[in-house]
């Protein structure tokens, strides 16, 4: 699944966005690009879920 978080705007952000999807799912697979405020994740986790934990970071998501 592919988000786009308009304030990840740095490699921090990418830390913390991963660290927010790994901390529901520790097996996720993240793959972060801060240039194009775009996330993409392969994870078991419903997509809800992954949208809320984002949110809770301070990194509101919208699905791609």
């Amino acid at each position: 699944m592919q988000f786009r978080i308009e304030d990840m705007t740095c490699g921090g952000c990418a830390r913390s966005v991963t660290a927010a999807i790994r901390a529901l799912d520790p097996a996720a697979v993240v793959e972060a690009d801060p240039p194009a405020r775009r996330v993409t994740v392969r994870t078991a986790a419903p997509q809800a879920a992954i949208m809320a934990a984002l949110a809770e970071a301070g990194f509101p998501a919208v699905a791609e």
